[in-house]
């Protein structure tokens, strides 16, 4: 099984990156497939840990090609500032590879994400201001810039020229900004461009080589099922494909090249930014998980929402991406608790959903209806077997299999690279 999905069940942070380094010693590629650096992973190799924004955390293992693929949008200072950062701390990067289809961000993406952010008010999705949403809609227009461009000057100043014709007009007329030259953005981009060359190629077909020479592709999403821009809760979305198809349009490959969806969760809930989350705490509970968890986003440093375990969109995200498998994160956060709340259902207006309602609203007022299941108070960091488990935090694992219906391959039991319960194979 050659080509492997990786995607977040939830809102994101659910813990994709130590998903795909567990997978590091048996991997030949790389992929990231969507988004940008407006989502971290958070790896931990040894006693060292790294924060990736940008860059696939394959990149940590050596001999893995990581690989940015089209579906990518690509802030050139922060692709550099992250090489720049891993070398300095003994890490091969010579080998990613970057689509020459990747859209690009510029100075002027950033600028509309921020002033477009604080104008919508009360109204606010929550970006993280980076410029990814408007980067991927000058790629939907049809004016975007792409990494193929940096190397014509003649196209890129014309595209810049293009794009700015219709920026400047909304920075200045109604964001009351000043306007942006169009050298200023050109010699911006103009000096990554020899440092970027080596990088840059036809990563579709070095992806579709490397599946016909039988090697193990792993595709990386950012974000998360929930956030995704078609089967997330719309308009507090990515601006992206986070789902399983969104590693073929992204990368290049054919989706028959996919052989197994691993979906991401953790073993309570988490989002940030605005929109609904059913089963979001505000209480002590609330305080709790968030302390415990270190809920704090690697790529912002903004607190988490968080909430129990909703069995309900982990129903949702195994049919929106056909997930095979699940990998069960952070379970020894819950050690401690004598009770564990477990959302099994929505109730809506007195009506009873045991699914995720299609209506947007609906899903904006429901209430979870919980189940409580027993906890557990011994350490679980060290058990590296399912057998090691407490015999309650064994039947929580269990009963999460059973109502979110998909077997539960993998559990996380501790931040180390190696406080894994591995139940099925992945590979």
């Amino acid at each position: 099984m050659p080509g492997i999905v990786i995607v977040g069940v939830q809102w994101g942070d659910e813990g994709k990156g130590k998903a795909t380094d567990l997978l590091g010693d048996r991997t030949d590629w790389v992929v990231k497939f969507n988004g940008g650096n407006n989502a971290g992973h958070t790896v931990v190799v040894g006693d060292e840990k790294y924060a990736l924004h940008l860059l696939p955390s394959g990149i940590l293992t050596p001999g893995v090609t990581p690989v940015i693929g089209n579906g990518v949008v690509v802030d050139l200072e922060v692709l550099f500032s992250e090489l720049e950062a891993l070398s300095a701390r003994g890490v091969d990067v010579s080998r990613l590879r970057v689509s020459a289809n990747a859209h690009i961000i510029t100075q002027y993406h950033r600028t509309l994400d921020k002033v477009t952010e604080r104008f919508l008010g009360k109204r606010q999705i929550g970006t993280t201001g980076r410029g990814i949403g408007p980067t991927y809609a000058d790629k939907i227009n049809r004016v975007g810039i792409r990494v193929q461009d940096l190397f014509d000057e003649n196209i890129l100043r014309q595209k810049i020229e293009g794009a700015l014709d219709q920026k400047n007009h909304l920075l200045v007329k109604v964001f009351n900004r000043r306007a942006i030259a169009c050298e200023e953005v050109l010699e911006d981009l103009l000096s990554y461009t020899e440092r970027l060359r080596p990088m840059v190629a036809d990563t579709g077909l070095l992806l579709n080589d490397a599946l016909d020479a039988g090697d193990v592709v792993v595709f990386e999403g950012g974000q998360a099922t929930m956030l995704d821009i078609d089967h997330g809760t719309y308009p507090f979305v990515t601006s992206s494909s986070a789902t399983a198809g969104g590693a073929a349009t992204g990368s290049g490959v054919g989706p028959n090249r996919l052989d197994r969806i691993v979906g991401i969760v953790k073993a309570y809930t988490t989002r940030v930014g605005s929109g609904p989350f059913p089963t979001e705490l505000f209480d002590e509970s609330g305080d709790w998980l968030r302390s415990r968890g270190f809920e704090f986003g690697t790529t912002t440093g903004r607190p988490r929402r968080v909430g129990w375990y909703d069995a309900p969109i982990t129903r949702y995200a195994t049919r929106i991406n056909g997930v095979t498998d699940l990998v069960l994160t952070k379970l020894d956060i819950l050690t401690g608790l004598e009770q564990i709340p477990v959302c099994v259902a929505y109730d809506i207006d007195g009506q009873r959903f045991d699914e995720v309602p299609v209506n947007q609203t609906d899903f904006h007022h429901a209430t979870p209806i919980y189940e409580n299941l027993p906890g557990w108070s011994e350490d679980i960091s060290t058990a590296r077997t399912f057998e090691d488990l407490p015999q309650t935090a064994q039947e929580y694992v269990l009963a999460l299999e059973a109502i979110s219906g998909t077997r539960i391959s993998v559990i996380g039991v501790g931040a180390a690279r190696d406080a894994v319960i591995v139940r099925h194979d992945l590979v």
